[in-house]
């Protein structure tokens, strides 16, 4: 007998959402806004880094451990070096399991940077 429970997933209350940043169509970013922004836009701005974050974000249970998603046609070294740039960013968290590295895309990012392109409300 397994003593495995499955957890509910728990979804993020939009309250908690804390954006980097306003809509675009809202007011201008301040400095502080638009450093935020353009670290994360600029770590999906490589192909690698895009597919990685995709791999991430579209795994079943919305984490991944890295050795589910080197295969994006370059070395495993170079994976881990883009794994870290998107973490740097704050577009990935991680967790170490034994000797593999486990990555989830935060909820509340997805959300922030959807917000940052959407047009102000009644717009």
């Amino acid at each position: 007998m397994s003593n495995v429970q499955v957890l509910p997933l728990l979804e993020p209350d939009a309250a908690e959402v804390a954006p980097c940043c306003p809509p675009l169509t809202e007011r201008t970013f301040s400095a502080e806004e638009a450093e935020v922004a353009a670290r994360m836009f600029k770590a999906l701005g490589d192909p690698v880094r895009l597919r990685l974050f995709s791999a991430v974000a579209s795994h079943e249970g919305g984490e991944a451990c890295v050795c589910d998603i080197s295969d994006v046609g370059v070395s495993q070294p170079t994976v881990s070096h883009h794994l870290k740039k998107l973490k740097d960013a704050g577009l990935l968290t991680s967790e170490r399991r034994g000797t593999w590295v486990y990555y989830r895309v935060q909820p509340s990012v997805l959300a922030a940077m959807g917000q940052l392109l959407t047009t102000a409300a009644g717009t």
